[in-house]
């Protein structure tokens, strides 16, 4: 193992950790799993996580505890339970990035100064760490301006922050928001799939504070893998690209993902593109080459480069033919190879680079100020931190963006993201032969959108009974507000104290950082209580009904639901369509067809009471007379119990209660499908 110890200095972090007794350690080592490769062309994405994301972290010893190992640094001070607990978490996971998605990969004596999310450690001793790469990590301080305007009363976890902060609106009628768009190369997965929807609950949930919102979404319709896969196809990269463009938009409309505002792809905005690069280049922060590329002088930046995530590159080894002038510089324009896609430049024949296309498309339409920015993890270095640069620089501002919003991955089996670079993929359209846009909605609910989500289709099938029970709770509530479920006398009052409790509980979960998890928590708690009176008996009582408190809340329960996105009419409908509705009325006849031959039989079987004063011969013969009728009418039952059986094979449940009959329709799999009961 060649180099000893590296330093990894946290002296921005240790305003967390004052006061604290002496003598505890702390040691840090290596993670022992596979080293990941440094992505291409200089940017570094999760898989090229660095070795701080990759290590355990060990409390050696308590305070007055023994000596520590050599290799450890002895701190003046031992770390409070709640952070040596955070930290401990935070390190245990393999692979999930502390700081942000990536960290580069530091020498053995290189050092990396990290911003204020990990907090507290000063002078980490790297015990026996290999010499691993070529770059190094710089930390600057992030002076983020609170903007000037209209107060939500909505806080949001901005990354540009690294907390939360308060969503101010300079211009209340209308919030500005970009998206990254897909790269259209080949269909969409589950992994982006989750972060649109997490994005689309969130756009939906502003709307019910009463904003509007317009937001852009940039198509990266000429890339890299575009050319490779439509040189495969032998097909022209527009087609190819205009393919998956139109999957990935009807993958969105299946999902109930609301359409942006406007789609704009890079194709249509080269001439803009174009300018763009000219203004950035006049500013004296980018310059062409003979080859007819552009770059990005990252160094004519200096301090002001890395505000989201406070990462530097510096030093990467390029290649020999390398024509930039820096290492760390990246490309705004590429110059065309043979028998590519290409436009006309100023600097010859080319194609964007990744980075500009989203700042051009957004400043078109914006202008020189953003209010939100969203994407997944992996985006915020480098795409997101380069936007930042370009902008703030093209429009000559201090503070482009005001809130960058990041999802985190999806991953698979706990061990690492769904990529198609890693094969691990499940398209949106293999998901939805086995579980409903509905039962994914609700998947994405029960996690924090930043926080990493495990897939499998255990945690899915808990979603799924989750929407059951609410779905069997609304169909409950609704039979008694008919009267076709009796009960006990309701506790109204309680019930009413109930539900305005879960109102304002669901309002303060939605303006803190769109907590859908806690509301969640919240409606089914509202349920548990309303179930908890909502109890069948099996004979008439005469007490008063409480079906207002129970319409008050289905109808609680059921905005709530449209306010994410999910809608219980679903279940009975497969598209609202005209076909499906004459369906779901010849169903309707059916089972008030047969409730009425039901009740004729049951007539039979429970008698008609007995006249007073027959006499003993009468009473005989009223006797047999019922159980004549009972045998004539018995086959009548059976065809009520095999029609009822019959049709949950195919997903329709009849639900007999007292002298009414109602239906449902299941979700394919369910145990009463399966059964017939």
């Amino acid at each position: 193992m060649s180099g000893g110890p590296g330093l990894l200095d946290l002296g921005l972090l240790a305003s967390r950790a004052r006061a604290l007794p002496a003598g505890a350690a702390l040691e840090v080592r290596p993670w022992e799993g596979r080293r990941q490769k440094a992505a291409p062309g200089g940017g570094l994405r999760e898989e090229a996580a660095g070795f701080l994301a990759s290590s355990t972290l060990r409390l050696l010893s308590g305070a007055g505890g023994g000596p520590a190992p050599r290799s450890s640094t002895i701190f003046p001070r031992v770390l409070t339970p709640t952070l040596a607990g955070r930290m401990r978490g935070l390190m245990s996971q393999p692979r999930r990035p502390i700081l942000s998605p990536t960290l580069w990969r530091l020498r053995s004596a290189g050092r990396c100064r990290v911003l204020p999310d990990l907090a507290a450690l000063v002078s980490w001793r790297l015990a026996g760490w290999p010499s691993l790469a070529r770059c190094v990590c710089v930390g600057r301080e992030k002076e983020w301006q609170l903007p000037l305007g209209h107060d939500t009363g909505i806080k949001i976890y901005n990354s540009l922050t690294q907390r939360k902060d308060p969503l101010i609106l300079p211009r209340p009628e209308a919030i500005s928001w970009y998206s990254c768009g897909p790269t259209v190369y080949d269909h969409a997965h589950l992994g982006h799939a989750c972060s649109y929807v997490q994005f689309d609950i969130i756009r939906r949930i502003l709307k019910t504070f009463g904003y509007n919102i317009v937001m852009v979404m940039g198509i990266t319709d000429v890339d890299d893998k575009i050319i490779k896969r439509a040189t495969e196809m032998n097909i022209s990269p527009s087609a190819l690209a205009r393919f998956y463009e139109e999957d990935f938009k009807l993958d969105m409309a299946t999902l109930k993902v609301l359409p942006p505002t406007v789609y704009m792809r890079v194709t249509d905005n080269i001439p803009h593109i174009i300018s763009f690069i000219e203004r950035i280049i006049s500013k004296g922060h980018a310059y062409s080459t003979r080859k007819g590329n552009v770059y990005f002088d990252l160094k004519s930046r200096g301090d002001n480069y890395g505000k989201l995530i406070g990462i530097v590159p510096e030093g990467r080894v390029e290649p020999d033919d390398s024509d930039k002038q820096h290492a760390s510089d990246f490309a705004l324009w590429k110059t065309a190879k043979p028998q590519e896609i290409s436009w006309a430049s100023p600097w010859g024949n080319g194609r964007p680079g990744w980075h500009i296309e989203c700042s051009t498309i957004s400043s078109l339409v914006f202008g020189s100020q953003l209010d939100i920015h969203t994407g997944g993890i992996d985006l915020a270095f480098p795409h997101h931190e380069n936007e930042i640069a370009q902008c703030e620089v093209y429009h000559q501002c201090k503070q482009w963006g005001n809130y960058f919003l990041h999802s985190g991955h999806l991953h698979v089996k706990g061990k690492e993201k769904m990529s198609k670079s890693l094969k691990n993929y499940i398209t949106i359209k293999d998901f939805l032969k086995k579980f409903s846009p509905d039962v994914f909605r609700m998947f994405c609910m029960l996690s924090n959108y930043r926080s990493a989500i495990e897939y499998s289709d255990d945690i899915m099938q808990e979603a799924k009974h989750l929407l059951l029970g609410i779905a069997a709770f609304v169909d409950d509530a609704n039979a008694y507000m008919k009267g076709q479920l009796v009960c006990d006398p309701i506790r109204e009052d309680l019930l009413w104290e109930r539900l305005t409790s879960t109102k304002v509980a669901i309002k303060a979960a939605f303006a803190d950082d769109f907590d859908t998890p806690r509301a969640v928590d919240a409606i089914m708690d509202l349920i548990r209580h309303g179930n908890r009176q909502l109890k069948a008996v099996t004979k008439e009582v005469n007490c008063p009904r409480s079906p207002a408190v129970y319409g008050a809340i289905v109808s609680y329960i059921e905005s709530f639901l449209d306010t994410v996105g999910i809608s219980l009419s679903s279940r009975q409908f497969i598209s609202e369509n005209r076909s499906s509705a004459t369906l779901h009325s010849v169903v309707d006849e059916l089972v008030q067809f047969r409730s009425k031959v039901r009740q004729y039989s049951l007539v039979a079987s429970e008698g008609t009471g007995t006249v007073p004063d027959l006499s003993k011969e009468a009473k005989k013969l009223q006797r047999e007379k019922r159980q004549q009728l009972l045998l004539e009418r018995e086959p009548l039952l059976h065809a009520c119990d095999s029609l009822r059986q019959n049709l949950a094979v195919y997903g329709i449940n009849i639900k007999d209660r007292n002298n009414i009959s109602t239906w449902e329709l299941l979700e394919p799999g369910t145990e009463e499908q399966k059964t017939g009961k």
